[in-house]
């Protein structure tokens, strides 16, 4: 039977931290995106560390972002969540264009994985579906990912030190 989510991945041992940058706007999605994400995170890697960052809206998480990776102490990985539901004018997709083309940068610059779910829906039941019911969970999915490049860039760092 086909499943809306990928397989979880292995449970990673080494010790990761984890930066969720977190909107606020449309909180009843984005606490339950927060809450799936940093669930799937303790299950996979029991030894992490996770930090909460809330910003008002989606067109904060980058800026967050910036400024958190220019600090000294970087997480292994980011995941920004928001959710942004499309109204009657184009303002949703300008944000989503320039928060999906910052994080990109952002990543690339720092060479820091950073799992981008910030969701644009079209209303409240697409949102419903990706935020709190269990099959198409994105926040059960950016843990899984996070966990994922957790693990992938820590076999990079050890494969470059051989």
């Amino acid at each position: 039977m086909w499943s809306a989510v990928p397989p979880k991945p292995r449970v990673i041992s080494s010790k990761s931290s984890f930066t969720v940058v977190a909107a606020r706007y449309n909180e009843q999605f984005t606490d339950s995106l927060v809450d799936n994400c940093v669930a799937e995170l303790e299950e996979l890697s029991p030894q992490t560390r996770v930090d909460i960052v809330r910003v008002p809206g989606a067109f904060e998480i980058p800026v967050t972002i910036e400024k958190i990776l220019s600090q000294g102490d970087k997480p292994n990985v980011i995941i920004a969540l928001g959710l942004i539901i499309r109204g009657e004018t184009a303002h949703a997709d300008l944000v989503a264009d320039c928060v999906t083309k910052e994080l990109s940068s952002i990543s690339i610059r720092h060479q820091t994985p950073i799992i981008h779910e910030v969701l644009l829906v079209a209303d409240e039941k697409q949102a419903y579906a990706r935020c709190v019911a269990s099959n198409l969970n994105r926040g059960r999915e950016a843990g899984a990912a996070a966990a994922n490049m957790a693990d992938l860039f820590a076999q990079i760092a050890k494969n470059s030190d051989k």
